[in-house]
């Protein structure tokens, strides 16, 4: 494994030689362009794309673009992008003088606003309005329905959810949501860009959190309980979370890993969870119907995914391989600073 200054940002040229880049989108805008939206206008200028910024006015625009080429900067110093990247974006990235201004020639549109309802209605309104009808807008909410913010929208069929994960350069997942009116073909040219920018897009329904958040926010709220209950402090389930499960996490999904441990093994435990903590932690139906159908996992050649038992022996090797790579990069990474 390279250390870790030798981390390589994907940048237009390896995408293209992956063979990647089926998307007919050139010229794209950001609208809204602090954190996240600065960091996918990165992202965009990299894939090859020509980016324009847009914000409250013309002076913040200009800001960010001059704040998102001296960042990319020290990325190079650091080995987080490709040589050249500060020359690919200095080219691509313009800031315009307004909104309307920002999106009114482009072929797609990423709506970084505020998360607010009453704050991103508004901006998806401005920008829906100035745009041609064929110009797909994606919103970045974390968790607002996109059938909700679609009734901002001019011509919904165009308009579908691109949640970007924090931070948007170095974090591969992004989530594609569809509203009820959203084009086949408007998920597929979103797709299309997102694998062009070297992310890993997964597509997913329309609901609040979508997957990701509901998912870590779940989380979130068992961790504050286990410290309300005075079983942990924050430090302790820090501790406990990213060295065990959550250091699985970073390479498989829960249902792998729970195949992989067995389903078994995981209805006999929400047997112990249930009888202290009541409902809210016991098995769920279908977890229980699959054991129940002897369905196990890894163990018994079916679990919640279909892992043929030819490639049993390669996966489990390939595991042990990956987590001890893993642990070789964190100790050469050493702790994070302050905690």
């Amino acid at each position: 494994m390279r250390a870790p200054q030798e981390v390589l940002f994907v940048n237009q040229s390896s995408v293209e030689a992956s063979g990647a880049q089926p998307t007919a989108v050139k010229r794209a805008a950001v609208v809204g362009s602090g954190y996240m939206g600065g960091g996918i206008a990165q992202v965009l200028a990299l894939a090859g794309l020509d980016v324009v910024l847009g914000d409250v006015d013309a002076e913040r625009a200009e800001a960010a673009r001059r704040r998102l080429i001296e960042e990319a900067g020290r990325f190079v110093d650091r080995g987080l992008f490709e040589p050249g990247a500060v020359e690919t974006i200095t080219a691509r990235l313009s800031a315009a003088r307004s909104v309307e201004a920002a999106v009114s020639d482009v072929d797609y549109v990423t709506e970084a606003v505020f998360e607010s309802r009453e704050v991103k209605k508004a901006a998806l309104a401005r920008i829906s309005g100035a745009t041609a009808p064929s110009t797909i807008i994606g919103t970045n909410t974390s968790a607002i329905p996109i059938e909700e913010l679609s009734e901002a929208v001019e011509h919904p069929e165009r308009f579908l959810g691109v949640h970007w994960m924090n931070p948007a350069p170095f974090v591969p997942g992004v989530e594609l949501i569809p509203g009820p009116s959203t084009a086949a073909s408007v998920v597929d040219t979103a797709e299309a860009l997102m694998v062009a920018a070297g992310k890993t897009p997964a597509r997913v329904s329309d609901s609040p959190g979508f997957v990701a958040n509901r998912l870590q926010f779940a989380l979130y709220k068992e961790a504050v309980r286990v410290v309300e209950e005075g079983l942990a402090t924050p430090e302790q389930i820090d501790a406990v979370v990213s060295n065990a499960f959550g250091f699985r996490l970073a390479l498989f999904g829960p249902f792998a890993i729970g195949d992989m441990a067995g389903l078994d093994v995981y209805a006999a435990s929400y047997e112990s969870l249930a009888a202290e903590y009541g409902e809210r932690l016991a098995a769920p139906e279908l977890l229980t119907k699959t054991v129940e159908a002897g369905n196990l996992g890894l163990k018994s050649g079916r679990g919640f995914l279909d892992i043929p038992a030819e490639d049993a022996a390669a996966l489990v090797a390939y595991r042990d391989k990956a987590y001890a790579a893993l642990s070789s990069l964190r100790k050469k990474l050493g702790p994070a600073p302050g905690l």
